[in-house]
């Protein structure tokens, strides 16, 4: 591949909703350009984009893959996003290193909510955005009335830059409004033909529409416009580059990616009129000194890696686009996030799995690393002289977890080593260690996420997992005051046991302190040497509560009376005496299970608040207030944990997916008495198993 400078660069994420044809428009865009000799199918598993295991069995894409394409001296960066929401962290990295987001809906479907939360990142990030209209030869293809849609949701400024001709099965070409002229065909068939007479008036629309959004992104032009009631053709050019800039214009193309026409047509209006990385300016800071600082294209070496592939063959592969200067095989490479220096084993440029060695990348492209030692995505890799430090990834809130458990006993080493891996490679999973349960608890976005992260661990690294519903941390505590005796008395010949002790057990009213233990012995009875050994009795046994094993809270137990025997009195046998008066004693104490309440943040449109309180009702939740946040309605509920384990599956069902939640834990809670029986009931039939 040529060695393209940064002017002649495109960086482009395809983004919308899962099956909306992204990939097969990516096989398209290759094949056109020549990249590739054939077409690829996502049902028959041999697309360049989709090439992990899981990604051919479900016919889904699942990680962001990258496609350089050739085309008229410009070199495309096209970036395969997956729509479905279980892998929206896949979003959050290329987003970081495109200029334009190219959007893709249905001629068909329409408007969809991928395309509206593709929107929305994309603006978040400020990257300019762009539509394609997908599978307008499909039957009841409709252009205008995807457009209308697109307009109605995201106002005037989006502007048709190519019209059909023709519709369903006879789509046989563009109009290409910004040059009036027409194309029909596809790839090397693709031929200039006079514009149709019958869309002169559409036609006339819409250059119309693309003048006004020009004069209007530039206050000049929006002058002239003004005074004149016209701009010429680079006016309107500048204009149109400004607007997308700036998001005050948004093209819209149509396309078939089965069939290929409107694909070359696709691809030059990426190729002239979309931005190149050559006026970018990227915002970092200096980590030795903390001050703010920017790289442009000619400034020293600079990079930012945002995505990293876990290969248990290749090693770890990290994708990055180099902002500034130019990154060679050879180039000293210092961490900025890690401040230490690194080392590359290889620069390649990646077609989909393909690695392609090359010998230097220009500011502005894309290409990848492997087997960096302490590089992470989201690290900024550049030149140790002129340091700079880019703003990491903000990946969403894992929101759905599971306990981990190795399939095979000993196997643990590896299941949890290959999910560090896989931690590596998707960021939006976390990992982490239940100290109540002892469970290791693995978060991801979804239950799809979570089954094919289990899946790539198997494919990858020969570890097979079992995910669980983990189990809730319930506590237990007590709700009166008792006091109670805990005798142990035994003879075995020679020296016997005995302990002797009177306990005062009462709640202390705050459940975030777990035990205290109260000295009030007086006169000796208690010898002062055994006074530990009953404070030890109740702090281990407090571990295990008496109605289900739960670990106690709120207790305060006060040591006040007892006795002992000068020969066979022992720490143990006092030890055994206080585990006799906990158990009898807390039994007799009212003793109640506790659950985690969690506080719970719902952001919905409004037409789904009622589904939604009505749902948190159910869950036993309780509604603590409303607000307004961002055009969204805030629904702020507190919930028992036991109830929130399948509620982002729900949320997304009940909402179409538009609905979204966070949630951290707020304290424990009396378990109401119907739910306590079933959980002591559950308990006592683990325990008659084990034994």
């Amino acid at each position: 591949m040529a060695d393209y400078k940064t002017k002649d660069i495109r960086n482009i994420a395809l983004l919308g909703h899962g099956s909306e044809g992204k990939t097969t428009l990516t096989e398209a865009m290759l094949f056109t350009a020549g990249m590739i000799d054939r077409q690829g199918k996502v049902e028959s598993g041999n697309t360049v984009t989709d090439f992990d295991p899981e990604e051919n069995k479900r016919a889904i894409s699942i990680s962001a893959a990258t496609a350089p394409v050739e085309w008229k001296g410009t070199k495309i960066n096209v970036i395969d996003v997956p729509g479905y929401f279980d892998f929206i962290g896949e979003m959050m990295g290329p987003l970081r290193v495109v200029e334009t987001a190219a959007i893709v809906v249905g001629a068909v479907s329409g408007l969809t909510v991928g395309a509206e939360k593709a929107w929305a990142y994309a603006k978040k990030n400020n990257v300019a955005r762009m539509f394609i209209v997908n599978r307008m030869d499909a039957e009841n293809a409709n252009y205008e009335r995807a457009i209308e849609q697109l307009r109605e949701k995201f106002g005037s400024s989006v502007v048709p830059v190519l019209l059909p001709i023709g519709e369903g099965a006879g789509f046989k070409g563009v109009v290409n409004v910004l040059e009036n002229k027409a194309y029909t065909g596809k790839g090397k068939d693709l031929k200039e033909v006079p514009v149709p007479a019958d869309m002169q008036s559409a036609i006339e629309s819409a250059t119309a529409e693309i003048t006004e959004a020009a004069a209007e992104a530039v206050d000049e032009l929006l002058e002239k416009y003004f005074e004149e009631g016209e701009l010429s053709h680079e006016e309107i050019l500048q204009g149109f580059g400004a607007g997308m800039k700036s998001g005050t214009i948004v093209p819209v193309v149509p396309v078939s990616a089965v069939t290929g026409v409107g694909v070359p047509n696709l691809l030059n209006i990426m190729s002239k009129y979309l931005h190149s990385p050559e006026h970018t300016e990227y915002a970092g800071v200096n980590p030795k000194t903390g001050d703010a600082v920017t790289r442009k294209a000619a400034d020293p070496f600079s990079a930012f890696v945002f995505k990293t592939i876990a290969d248990p063959f290749v090693g770890k592969l990290s994708l990055l686009k180099v902002c500034s200067g130019t990154l060679t095989s050879g180039t000293a490479l210092y961490n900025a996030n890690a401040e230490k220096a690194e080392k590359a084993g290889g620069l390649f440029l990646m077609r989909g799995k393909s690695q392609v060695n090359i010998a230097q990348v220009n500011a502005g492209d894309i290409a990848a690393l492997s087997k960096l030692q302490i590089t992470n995505t989201g690290d900024t890799l550049c030149d140790a002289a002129n340091p700079v430090r880019y703003e990491q990834i903000e990946f969403p809130e894992p929101c759905v977890q599971k306990a981990v458990f190795a399939a095979k006993q000993g196997e643990e080493d590896k299941v949890f080593g290959g999910l560090a891996r896989l931690q590596e490679e998707d960021p939006s999973i976390r990992l982490e260690k239940n100290a109540e349960t002892t469970e290791t608890i693995l978060w991801g976005q979804g239950e799809l996420h979570l089954d094919v992260i289990r899946n790539k661990l198997q494919s990858k690294f020969g570890a097979n997992a079992v995910l669980q519903d983990p189990r809730i941390p319930y506590r237990e505590t007590i709700r009166k005051t008792v006091s109670c005796q805990g005798r142990h008395k035994k003879q075995s010949g020679g020296h016997g046991q005995f302990g002797d002790v009177w306990i005062e057990f009462r709640p202390i009213g705050d459940t975030n302190i777990d035990f205290e233990f109260e000295d009030a012995v007086v006169g000796g009875v208690v010898p002062r040497n055994f006074i530990p050994s009953v404070e030890k009795g109740l702090r281990e046994n407090i571990k295990k509560g008496v109605l289900a094993g739960y670990p106690m809270v709120g207790l305060h137990a006060k040591l006040y009376d007892g006795s002992y025997h000068p020969v066979d009195s022992s720490e143990m046998a006092f030890k055994t005496a206080a585990r006799i008066a906990y158990k009898k004693g807390c039994m007799d104490a009212s003793p109640v299970l506790l659950e985690p309440i969690m506080h719970v943040e719902v952001l919905v449109p409004d037409e789904y608040m009622g589904d939604v309180m009505g749902d948190m009702n159910k869950r036993r939740g309780r509604i603590m207030g409303m607000n307004q946040v961002d055009g969204l309605q805030q629904v702020v509920a507190e919930a028992p944990l036991a109830e929130m384990f399948k509620y982002a599956t729900d949320l997304r069902s009940m909402t179409q997916a538009r609905g979204s939640f966070s949630m951290k834990f707020e304290r424990y809670e009396e378990v109401p008495a119907d739910v306590a029986k079933k959980i002591i009931e559950s308990a006592q039939k683990d325990e008659d198993e084990d034994e």
